[in-house]
């Protein structure tokens, strides 16, 4: 088996290094390379570069603004980032949340929500975990009421606590789990919703971590009113879209030319203090 590049997969990386040595935010490479903090537009503005290049969002459908590469491109495309020490991409619409609506979201969700994930103009939040629902998700307690609102349309009236809710300080909206059928067995009675987090009724709580570091929040909801257009997939069928979600979440999250440079970083170092 030939386990070289192509001459074109090698003009690839050659075009993808390019780009990145001629297009990476020079001050936000300043800031990682002094260890200070990255505020919201520091985490976006990598992204912004890629989305007006095209490239933001590689593993996308073509038809929602996917690249449509080879895998061996994609494969070139996260060795590069990992060799010039880029950011990654803020996973939270671009790698989670964007495969569920364009996988089950109606046409209008679609229209709606993919132009400000893939453009970074809507910064997402994941609420997910639970003080006492996390390793088990399924045990979620926070309550999803349905109602018919003074202006006769329907809405969902949502109350709970999630925790753990990483950059939920800078988020504009955030997608939740939350029960919507508490007498149907765990998996079944839970809803996927799309929350503004501007909503009357949320409050966002930092949790400061051993470092010092404010990463982690919690997310309290008091009465949040939701359009129940908001809901992606059916009523109590959004233990269907979070499992999509965390396979891109957790294979989103492996990072493996992240992973490897740091491994070299390592050897390097550790061939330096030998010597």
């Amino acid at each position: 088996m030939n386990l070289d590049f192509s001459p074109e997969d090698v003009a690839f990386r050659e075009e993808v290094r390019a780009f990145i040595a001629e297009n990476y935010p020079k001050d936000l490479r300043a800031k990682q390379e002094s260890g200070e903090p990255l505020g919201r537009d520091d985490y976006l503005a990598w992204h912004k570069v890629l989305a007006k290049k095209g490239w933001v969002a590689p593993s996308w459908p073509k038809e929602h603004g996917g690249t449509d590469w080879t895998p061996t491109q994609k494969y070139i495309w996260s060795e590069e980032q990992a060799r010039a020490d880029t950011i990654a991409v803020l996973p939270f619409g671009v790698s989670m949340l964007a495969p569920v609506i364009y996988t089950f979201g109606t046409e209008e969700q679609k229209q709606r929500f993919l132009p400000g994930i893939y453009n970074g103009d809507v910064w997402w939040c994941q609420g997910y975990s639970e003080p006492g629902a996390g390793s088990d998700l399924a045990s979620l307690k926070t309550r999803a009421e349905r109602v018919k609102g003074d202006d006769g349309k329907e809405y969902y009236i949502v109350n709970g606590q999630k925790t753990w809710t990483t950059l939920g300080q800078f988020a504009d909206w955030g997608f939740f789990l939350v029960r919507t059928d508490p007498d149907a067995k765990p998996q079944a009675g839970i809803s996927f919703l799309l929350i503004d987090m501007k909503s009357p009724g949320i409050e966002v709580r930092p949790i400061i971590t051993l470092e010092g570091g404010h990463e982690v929040n919690d997310v309290f909801l008091d009465n949040v009113k939701v359009p129940v257009e908001n809901r992606i997939f059916h009523e109590n069928q959004g233990w269907t879209c979070a499992k999509a979600l965390l396979a891109h979440e957790r294979s989103g999250i492996a990072g493996v030319a992240r992973s490897k440079r740091g491994l070299e970083r390592l050897r390097e170092m550790a061939t330096t203090e030998q010597s």
